[in-house]
């Protein structure tokens, strides 16, 4: 039988439709009683890898999907409860922050940690390329500081974080967020709805 009680959920916290997706993903899994695999990924690899349109749009935005877009994202931080505060600091090397979400991940307080790395930026204007400000947001949570700085400059942390995103990339992801119900893939925020509505028909 088909395990549809478990999502694997691929993100990066440099991106704010991932911010909006990860709220609604945890409050999907309360009401479906859904488990949550979590996936850590760098997207600028996916990027580089599979979808480099991303840089061409960022160099030459057009000017009405741009406008349209910004206000779609307030549109959403609204239904989702989020204050966006639109950082300095964009694009941001977020390789520290996931790969301490990967060590959150190890000691069971991933949602608490992405939940605090996604307001220092998004909401906060912090930079989370900081070693100083994800340990800082690590021990918020309970983490230990000194083993969460050893991970992030560790070998292995570098490595997981790596076949974390090329896992992405395998499954055929091209962006943060990606989620998969089985073989199934949606991509961003908006298709939460569909997610849930597959969930009710298969149960």
């Amino acid at each position: 039988m088909k395990n549809l009680n478990k999502v694997d959920f691929y993100f990066d916290c440099s991106s704010p439709w991932t911010y909006l997706a990860f709220r609604e993903i945890i409050a999907i899994s309360v009401r479906k009683n859904l488990s949550i695999a979590w996936h850590p990924v760098l997207v600028g690899g996916v990027f580089n890898a599979v979808n480099q349109d991303v840089y061409e749009f960022r160099k030459n935005p057009n000017p009405l999907k741009a406008k349209y877009a910004n206000s779609d994202l307030q549109l959403w931080a609204q239904v989702r409860n989020i204050t966006f505060n639109w950082p300095s600091i964009f694009p941001v090397n977020s390789v520290k922050a996931m790969r301490g979400c990967i060590f959150a991940a190890s000691k069971g307080v991933l949602p608490a940690f992405a939940e605090e790395v996604f307001a220092a930026y998004w909401t906060h204007q912090k930079d989370i390329s900081s070693l100083e400000t994800i340990i800082e947001l690590g021990v918020k949570v309970g983490l230990p500081g000194s083993e969460l700085e050893i991970y992030i400059a560790s070998e292995e942390a570098k490595a997981a974080l790596k076949q974390n995103t090329q896992r992405l990339i395998e499954r055929g992801g091209f962006g943060s967020p990606t989620y998969f119900l089985e073989d199934t893939m949606f991509f961003g925020n908006d298709r939460m709805d569909l997610l849930e509505k597959l969930i009710d028909s298969t149960n």
